[in-house]
């Protein structure tokens, strides 16, 4: 029996693939059968995970995901390069942490802009290949992750920007996976909690540790490997009729009262 949750053959886009999520998205995929084509800003942390998985693995493009510009040109040397293009993981973020009431224009816009905007510009892009490939009778010719958080669901503390834009990227999957479905193109969303990554970790410090912990029911913070199987589950062929979904992957986190 043929694994279904085999990604072989396949090339795999990830956004933000140069460190802690991206970085185990890109491993695991490579594992499950897939090439990967790593996008990052900083070029040294993309260039060195491709250089650690195998060149012949992996590819890193270096640029800004909210450059319409960058983002549609990348999507055409990923095809060139690796022949053809089957998935999407919307993984790139940042935080810009502030109270409401000392939040400046600035930090909401830098967090909206990549997060939000960013994810919008690169699925679009892949998207239009998608309907490319599906208009040469490509039976299923692609599927995308948006990668999202517990805070788009339920809120957060210091960080609207962030959770403001989670929340966008849930409206983003549900609206793409209405409009590409009649293309057999797949939309979901991934939902993830504390993961242990630089981003989490003024709130994995002692003052804040136990109060976190306490709301998540197998009581502990996640890593990057916990979170990537599911994440490439959407992609696979054990997902071919899943669509416009948000999966928690965050211990129960979304749960807690």
């Amino acid at each position: 029996m043929n694994n279904p949750m085999s990604l072989c053959d396949r090339v795999i886009m990830i956004t933000g693939g140069g460190q802690g999520i991206g970085r185990a998205l890109s491993e695991f995929a490579v594992n499950m059968g897939a090439r990967v084509a790593l996008i990052d800003i900083d070029r040294n942390s993309a260039e060195s995970v491709a250089q650690e998985i195998g060149l012949e693995h992996a590819r890193a493009y270096v640029g800004n995901v909210a450059d319409p510009s960058f983002v549609k040109e990348t999507v055409a040397q990923i095809v060139g390069h690796f022949g053809a293009l089957h998935g999407l993981i919307n993984n790139a973020g940042i935080v810009r942490a502030a109270m409401l009431h000392k939040m400046t224009v600035q930090q909401w816009q830098q967090v909206i802009d990549v997060n939000l905007t960013g994810a919008f510009v690169c699925l679009q892009a892949v998207a239009s290949y998608f309907i490319t490939r599906s208009s040469q009778g490509i039976q299923r010719p692609g599927a995308i992750v948006n990668v999202s958080s517990v805070a788009g669901r339920r809120g957060t503390f210091g960080q609207i920007n962030y959770g403001a834009s989670k929340a966008g990227v849930l409206g983003l999957t549900m609206s793409a996976a209405r409009e590409l479905g009649r293309y057999n193109i797949s939309v979901n969303s991934v939902c993830y909690g504390m993961v242990e990554t630089a981003m989490t970790e003024t709130i994995r410090q002692e003052n804040f540790r136990d109060k976190y912990l306490q709301q998540i029911p197998l009581g502990r913070f996640s890593t990057p490997q916990d979170v990537a199987p599911a994440t490439c589950f959407l992609l696979s062929d054990a997902a071919a009729y899943i669509t416009g979904q948000h999966l928690s992957v965050d211990g129960g986190f979304h749960i807690s009262a």
